[in-house]
This record gives C-alpha cells, sequence and structure tokens, in this order.
C-alpha cells in the first residue's frame, strides 16, 4: 500500500516515515504548501490508499489548513488527470 505524507516540517512527519517504513508500507511525501488540486493529483498519481495528516501548518508565518486541504482534495479526486 501506498502512504501519503502532507504534513508540516515537524517530529510527526518523521515519525509517520518510520512507522511506514516499519510496516512495509511505500510513502510519499507531498509539499504542505501544494493546493488541493495538486495534492489530489498526486495522491491518484502515486495511487495512495491513505492520506496522514496534520490539522493545519505554519508556513511563512500564515496558517495553512492542511486538514482541509486534504478534504477538498478528495472530494475532487475523480477530477485529477492521471
Amino acid at each position: 500500500d501506498v502512504v501519503t505524507i502532507y504534513m508540516p516540517m515537524i517530529v510527526e512527519t518523521a515519525v509517520a516515515m518510520l512507522a511506514c517504513a516499519r510496516i512495509g508500507a511505500i510513502h510519499s511525501v507531498v509539499f504542505g504548501g501544494f493546493s488541493p488540486e495538486a495534492l489530489a493529483a498526486r495522491i491518484v498519481n502515486g495511487k495512495s490508499r491513505f492520506v496522514i495528516t496534520a490539522d493545519e501548518g505554519l508556513r511563512g508565518g500564515r496558517a495553512i489548513p492542511l486538514k482541509k486541504n486534504v478534504d477538498s482534495a478528495l472530494k475532487h479526486e475523480d477530477d485529477a488527470k492521471v
């Protein structure tokens, strides 16, 4: 199985990557600044079955709503180009 990790640079991101390695899952780290559309394309192209994320992250002093972006990406997953 493939796991998409869409998180800010925090300790939990490294823990998620190590957990994937431990269970033998392939992980795909997606940059937290990508839009929901870009995230949806990466989920589809990577054939990901799981997404690990955080509620939000800070980038350039602004809060990035990561969980909302994932929810939006999963709604538009069918629209993403393969």
